[in-house]
C-alpha cells in the first residue's frame, strides 16, 4: 500500500542495482518516478515491475549521461518539471586498475559521469526546489571517498568530490527547505563491479552487501536526518569524530604567515 503522493523522484542509473531498488522503495513511499539510464529495455522492465506493485506513474528516459546532448535533455526536464521533488544521483562508473594500468579515456568518462553530470543535474534541479521551498537531493558516493588508498585514485577522488559537494550543498541550502544526503556504499552486489573490471564474486562475501539492504539502510539514515550515511559503519560516532576533526582544522587553514615549523 502506497502513501500519499509526494511528487516525482528522478533516479539516474535506475535500470539495475541500487537505482532499481531506489525506484521500488520510493514508489512504495508514494513518489511517481522518472527512471533514467542507457538501457531502455532494462528500464522498461523496472518500470513494469513497479507498475505491477504500485499505482504510481512511472516514466522512463533512455539517456547516456556521458553524452552532452542526453545530459542536457535530462537537465531540461529537471528545470521544467515542477512535480519533481527528489533527485537521486545514482549513475556512476568505477575503476579498479592502478593509474599506470588504467585507460585515460575511461578515467575521463568516469569523472564526467561521477562529477560533471552529477553537478549539472543538481544545478538544474536546485533552483526550482529553492523557489518552491522544498526538495531532496540524494547523491550516491562511496566509502572509497574516505579511503583513497583503495581501488583507483581517480575513482576515489570523484567520490570524495560527491561527499564535499553534498556537504557544501547542505551548508548552502539547508535553510531554504532543501534536504541533501550523501550515501557511501561499500561493496554492493551489483553489475557495477563487472563494469569496473573486478567481478563481485572475487570479493570476500563478508564485505558485500545486497542493494536492497543498502537502499533500506540509506533511506533509514535519510529519515534520521543524516547528511552522510555510511550503511556498513557500525558506530556512527567514528564518522562524527572524523568530521569534527576536519572542522577543527578550518580556522587555521588560511593564515597570513606560514606555520612556525616552516620558518628558520
Amino acid at each position: 500500500m502506497t502513501t500519499a503522493n509526494k511528487g516525482t523522484a528522478l533516479i539516474t542509473g535506475a535500470s539495475t542495482g541500487i537505482g532499481a531498488v531506489y525506484a521500488d522503495r520510493l514508489a512504495k513511499r508514494g513518489y511517481d518516478l522518472i527512471l533514467v539510464a542507457r538501457d531502455k529495455s532494462k528500464l522498461q522492465s523496472v518500470a513494469d515491475a513497479i507498475k505491477a506493485k504500485y499505482a504510481n506513474r512511472v516514466e522512463i528516459i533512455s539517456a547516456d549521461l556521458t553524452a552532452k546532448a542526453d545530459l542536457h535533455l535530462v537537465e531540461a526536464r529537471l528545470r521544467s518539471d515542477e512535480s519533481i521533488s527528489l533527485l537521486v544521483n545514482n549513475a556512476g562508473l568505477g575503476a579498479t586498475a592502478k593509474l599506470i594500468d588504467a585507460d585515460p579515456d575511461d578515467l575521463e568518462k568516469m569523472i564526467y559521469l561521477n562529477v560533471t553530470a552529477l553537478t549539472r543535474l543538481s544545478s538544474a534541479v536546485v533552483p526550482g526546489f529553492v523557489a518552491r521551498g522544498n526538495g531532496v537531493v540524494i547523491n550516491i558516493a562511496s566509502i572509497v571517498a574516505l579511503a583513497p588508498e583503495m581501488l583507483n585514485g581517480a575513482y576515489s577522488g570523484s567520490k570524495a568530490y560527491v561527499v564535499n559537494f553534498t556537504q557544501s550543498m547542505h551548508h548552502e541550502l539547508s535553510d531554504k527547505g532543501i534536504k541533501v544526503q550523501a550515501v557511501l556504499p561499500g561493496a554492493i552486489d551489483t553489475p557495477f563491479w563487472d563494469k569496473s573490471g573486478l567481478p563481485v564474486h572475487n570479493l570476500p562475501s563478508q564485505i558485500v552487501m545486497t542493494p536492497e539492504n543498502l537502499v533500506d539502510a540509506s533511506l533509514a539514515g535519510f529519515d534520521k536526518g543524516e547528511l552522510i550515511t555510511i550503511p556498513s559503519l557500525p558506530d556512527i560516532k567514528e564518522w562524527e569524530a572524523l568530521d569534527a576533526a576536519r572542522k577543527v582544522l578550518t580556522p587555521n587553514l588560511s593564515r597570513a604567515v606560514p606555520a612556525s615549523r616552516y620558518l628558520n
